[in-house]
């Protein structure tokens, strides 16, 4: 009698500790995507108003250049499209973000600069892209200096409002938002005259449905965009399997095919994939 009752009692203990083991396993995945796939989640950052690049669909899904290359990249690190959890992150929080460990990777139209690389790493670059000017279709702004004493657009902390403060336009009366999409709205209104930002972003926005046959684009290279997919400062190891995805994205073809059925719509004149860590300049 002894004997089962002790035959049982390790039994059972065997069925927790399995149990337990089960139960604990995920942990720092759930958590912002620190492990290396097996049934957990990751969780990426990307934009959620950027239509071609990272848009929130209506029906919660989520479509857009940077949202195929950050699936792309997480099935390389082990991650199925369903063990994925897009986080929004916009443009001023992105290094917060990473900081926090909110998220474990971020691909958001996020330029590689000297001053962000004090507190991010950058993996890639993944696209080049160029500063331009989204304009009305019957706007006679060609030039950036036509933009002295007209409203401008941008978003807050974004490399193109530092750019018209310092560079091309510094007498334009800049209006800084929130998202891409309130200037959009304030270009569709008349409240500014152009929206400045990457050729790429603006691309997106001027083939949507809603949208066609308003605006244009004025063709403008006001500066070189290195699209780099951010991860926190000091993680070499994730950097160094976004990279080895990032290579192997543009060998596939898969990369050629993402560009074209984002951007295809509108025409946009990519350049070719960049290679790793080279930075136009």
């Amino acid at each position: 009698m002894k004997l089962r009752k002790a035959s049982a009692a390790a039994a059972a203990a065997l069925v927790l500790s399995l149990t337990a083991t089960a139960c604990g396993g995920g942990d720092g995945d759930n958590e912002g995507g620190s492990g290396s796939g097996g049934g957990d989640k990751i969780k990426i950052g990307i934009k959620y108003d950027q239509p071609g690049l990272g848009l929130k669909e209506p029906d919660g899904t989520f479509s857009g250049f940077d949202v195929d290359v950050a699936t792309y990249v997480a099935k390389e690190l082990g991650y199925d499209a369903d063990q994925i959890e897009f986080v929004e992150t916009k443009t001023p929080d992105r290094e917060n973000a990473l900081k926090r460990g909110d998220v474990k990777f971020i691909a958001a139209t996020y330029s590689i600069t000297d001053e962000r690389k004090k507190s991010v790493d950058f993996a890639g670059p993944y696209l080049l892209a160029h500063q331009d000017l989204l304009v009305k279709a019957d706007s006679d702004i060609t030039e950036a200096t036509d933009l002295n004493g007209k409203n401008l657009c941008s978003v807050v902390g974004s490399t193109s409002a530092q750019n018209v403060r310092d560079d091309f336009a510094p007498k334009a009366n800049l209006q800084e938002r929130s998202g891409y999409s309130e200037c959009i709205s304030s270009l569709q209104s008349g409240a500014v005259d152009a929206l400045t930002t990457d050729d790429s972003i603006l691309a997106g926005f001027a083939s949507q449905e809603q949208y066609k046959g308003q605006f244009k684009l004025a063709g403008l290279k006001l500066s070189n965009e290195n699209y780099g997919i951010g991860v926190k400062k000091g993680d070499t190891e994730t950097l160094n399997k976004i990279n080895a995805a990032l290579e192997k994205m543009v060998s596939s073809k898969a990369w050629d095919k993402a560009v074209k059925d984002n951007f295809g719509p509108a025409n946009y004149k990519n350049e070719p994939a960049p290679k790793i860590g080279v930075i136009v300049q």
